[in-house]
């Protein structure tokens, strides 16, 4: 099969839905986590998601990380790049949207690009270029206190301009809906005019057909969740079957969580699971001294009981606590650092199904076991984060977006796990 579809997803959590997304429209589609984990693909592939931590790095860096991997993409000849935001657009003031979209323009030879957050499936719009959450704008919604990407601007054009060399327009609601021709003549006119880079407004799932109608051609595009999902239907037969792997590879074990995220709903997963499990709370504004020492000990006391978790996430005061020791940047860190120092401890321990939350997190703790590639599970009530890797050796995860899930969460994500054990793998 053709690689229809290259994407480049700026984190773990966000890659592993498109991917999800994609095998529920009935398209093979793994997650690798380098350029060079390209070359391990086969033939039955569709689509591939490369997903790296990318949100946060240094603007020019992610420039050469974004270009190395469309270059990559271009050499397996994927037909069409796109590079994967969250759709709550998170961001600084200097990247990586903005960058990464004129980096892969000059890889490619493009000569527009849209942005496309926009996910109507969990009430994310876009509307005369604002982001919507729900019924709130982006700016007065549970993002405007996130603690590493505060997003007080709903403004996309106005959060794009400080991050790109490009002006910044926009496909409005009203030039979508004039037709698939007109839009295209709008576009070609703003082009002819200097403008290559659009904002592109999508309130409801009818619209983003039309944005994929529109971009079906295109050489790269942006954006969030869904829009993947709505440009297979453009190469798709009409007659092809969904996708419906929803039992992965069995990977007997002990099982645990990790969780970074500070998300209000991952706070309340910790606590309900608490409930019933035993949790290691890490205090990053703790001592170092012995620590890795402390979570060996009491992994290996509790981790052959059942579940356990290892977590540093924490209320808004403690995440204030945190960074006013180390910096936000280095709370930040810290945190990296020592849940993918807990996630190698808790494999040597036995673990194998593990539930990682947070999308930061996931690629810390995908990079501390070396995990290159990954099977994706079809998009379901897991919310995309399904997947098994072959390498170390057998391990089913699942990995959420801390933003994600209800208080059962992490009790779920293990019983789908263990099916897996109880009947096969489909």
């Amino acid at each position: 099969m053709a690689l229809e579809l290259g994407v480049i997803a700026d984190d773990l959590t966000g890659g592993m839905m498109v991917a999800s997304l994609l095998e529920r429209e009935g398209v093979r589609c793994p997650l690798v986590t380098s350029a060079e984990a390209l070359a391990d693909l086969d033939g039955d592939c569709g689509a591939v998601v490369v997903g790296k931590k990318l949100r946060l790095i240094p603007a020019a860096d992610a420039r050469t990380e974004v270009s190395a991997i469309g270059s990559a993409l271009k050499a397996v000849d994927a037909k069409r790049i796109y590079y994967k935001y969250c759709a709550t657009f998170d961001c600084t003031d200097q990247g990586n949207i903005g960058p990464a979209a004129e980096a892969l323009l000059a890889v490619t030879g493009g000569d527009r690009v849209i942005f496309a957050p926009a996910f109507p499936e969990y009430s994310v719009t876009v509307f005369q270029g604002r982001l919507f959450v729900g019924d709130r704008l982006l700016s007065e919604s549970f993002k405007r206190y996130d603690p590493v990407t505060p997003m007080t601007n709903a403004n996309l054009m106005q959060v794009l301009k400080p991050q790109m060399t490009e002006p910044v327009g926009l496909i409005s609601h009203r030039v979508l809906h004039r037709g698939l021709k007109a839009a295209r003549e709008y576009v070609d006119a703003q082009v002819a005019s200097g403008v290559r880079a659009f904002v592109i407004d999508s309130v409801d799932d009818d619209d983003v057909t039309r944005v994929a109608e529109l971009v079906d051609d295109w050489n790269v595009t942006t954006g969030g969740d869904a829009l993947p999902g709505f440009l297979a239907r453009q190469w798709l037969p009409a007659d092809h079957p969904p996708g419906d792997r929803t039992v992965l590879p069995a990977a007997p074990g002990h099982e645990a969580v990790i969780a970074g995220s500070c998300a209000p709903p991952t706070l309340r997963q910790l606590d309900h699971f608490e409930t019933r499990y035993p949790v290691f709370r890490i205090d990053l504004a703790g001592s170092d001294d012995g620590l890795l020492d402390q979570i060996r000990g009491w992994a290996a006391e509790h981790v052959p009981q059942g579940p356990v978790a290892v977590c540093t996430s924490a209320d808004v005061a403690g995440v204030e606590r945190a960074q006013e020791a180390l910096g936000k940047d280095g709370a930040a860190a810290r945190a990296d650092s020592l849940l993918g120092e807990a996630a190698k401890i808790l494999y040597e321990l036995g673990v194998r199904k593990l539930v990682v939350a947070g999308g930061e997190t996931s690629g810390q703790v995908f990079g501390a076991l070396g995990i290159r590639q990954v099977e994706v599970g079809s998009f379901d009530d897991l919310s995309g984060g399904y997947c098994f890797s072959h390498a170390p050796g057998p391990l089913a995860m699942v990995v959420k977006a801390g933003g994600l899930g209800n208080a059962t969460f992490f009790e779920y994500a293990f019983e789908r796990m263990r099916r897996s054990e109880q009947g096969g793998v489909q």
